[in-house]
């Protein structure tokens, strides 16, 4: 039952601690997850990969379905699904609930302040920060687990992920058709 007091310390940290959003929140994720030797760090990067293909934000995706694996993980006697499902709703519950109350409350008193020279500052000063927080995502997520090991892997892998920025940004594909070609491509290619 630890793992669950453990679960719940971790994902307030993220909850409280993550902003910037869903990107912003994987460098802090990863180190407390894989961390703790809940999930292996190929399977962090599988989890990135299916929150970002899935409705909702990466956060949250990725909490509920580390609450689900963690508890077996951690000890084999919680192997049961409703421990699993006991765990997604935690993690979910705990990472959701810090970042809703913050956004209730300063919502409040952004709106009453928001000529404030004080609070235009703390905007200023957090905007790099969280620039600097998504590029510490993308950099977490240069990988082995993502890129491979061999150099045809490591050029395979660069090519698809030029190609796919460049249907996205340039050609205006819709993403989910690059998602899925993305995918073929990689099915055909490893």
């Amino acid at each position: 039952m630890t793992v669950y007091l453990k679960l719940i310390w971790a994902y307030l940290k993220i909850g409280l601690f993550g902003f910037g959003g869903g990107y912003a929140m994987l460098a802090l994720i990863e180190r407390e997850i894989v961390g703790q030797g809940w999930i292996t760090r190929q399977a962090f990067t599988d989890i990135v990969a299916i929150s970002q293909m899935t409705p909702g934000p990466i956060g949250i995706n990725s909490a509920t379905y580390i609450g689900y694996v963690a508890p077996a993980t951690a000890n084999p006697a919680l192997t049961s699904p409703m421990w699993g499902i006991l765990g997604s709703i935690i993690c979910t519950l705990v990472v959701v609930i810090p970042s809703f109350t913050l956004v209730i409350y300063t919502s409040h008193l952004i709106s009453r302040h928001k000529d404030s020279a004080v609070i235009k500052g703390i905007f200023s000063g957090l905007r790099p920060v969280t620039v600097g927080l998504i590029a510490s995502a993308a950099l977490l997520l240069m990988n082995a687990e993502n890129f491979g090991t061999t150099d045809y892997n490591i050029t395979c892998s660069i090519i698809i992920c030029i190609v796919s920025f460049a249907l996205v940004f340039f050609a205006k594909i819709h993403p989910i058709i690059v998602i899925i070609l993305a995918g073929l491509c990689g099915l055909i290619i490893y």
